[in-house]
């Protein structure tokens, strides 16, 4: 069997390639660092990312503390608030909905004319399309002069609904059920109120009853505008 035979030009090429793979392995510091990088703007961006900090000092122009002045959030816009501050903020899950059904009893509004107003105005716009305008499930897009909806919308003039609490009312607007999608990213917390206000007045028309600015005999869940304790 020959002897593999090694000239001095393929030698020293196996010693460089060797003392390369030696000096990549030296760059690295350890398991959590990954040693230098070539090009660091290719893995770490120099423009400024919105509410989020990626400051990085090796292709960044100036401090951290200047970074941050700019890329992290500010005041809100006067107006208006963040979900955090929902003062009947529950989560997206089934506790969370069983909890607002539980505990969100009593409308956080009053009953009046200018909110029953605007809760039509919005009720019409987002959930008369598949509710209707009755609010008996009979929304455009499941009449037959409309077009046909795999899933019938839900009957708010059923009993099961009348007598749903207004926390679970609350709790679907914001995130949904079911197919329905949720509308807290359109609504916010008092136009929530405003549109269940108004679907309890259609639910009174129903039952012969009132729901109003000046009298509410559906139930125990919200107070008129015009309620005296007197009475």
């Amino acid at each position: 069997m020959n002897p593999i035979k090694i000239t001095s030009k393929k030698f020293l090429t196996l010693l460089s390639v060797i003392s390369g793979f030696l000096f990549l392995a030296s760059c690295q510091p350890g398991d959590n660092n990954p040693g230098y990088e070539y090009m660091p703007d290719m893995a770490h961006s120099v423009a400024y990312e919105a509410n989020y900090s990626s400051y990085y000092s090796l292709n960044q122009f100036v401090s951290e503390k200047d970074y941050r002045k700019y890329a992290m959030p500010k005041s809100p816009v006067a107006g208006t608030r963040s979900m955090g501050q929902d003062a009947y903020y529950y989560p997206n899950t089934e506790e969370g909905r069983a909890r607002a059904s539980a505990e969100l009893i009593m409308a956080k509004t009053p009953i009046t004319e200018k909110g029953l107003e605007r809760g039509k105005y919005l009720f019409n716009i987002y959930c008369a399309i598949c509710h209707g305008e009755k609010g008996n499930g009979e929304g455009y897009l499941v009449r037959e002069d409309g077009g046909k909806f795999p899933a019938q919308p839900a009957d708010f003039t059923l009993d099961k609904f009348i007598n749903a609490t207004n926390g679970q009312l609350y709790h679907a607007i914001k995130y949904g059920k079911n197919v329905m999608a949720g509308y807290g990213d359109k609504l916010n917390p008092e136009e929530r109120w405003d549109v269940i206000h108004y679907i309890r007045s259609l639910q009174a028309k129903v039952k012969g009853k009132e729901y109003s600015a000046n009298k509410n005999t559906l139930n125990d869940w919200a107070i008129p505008a015009h309620h005296s304790s007197a009475e």
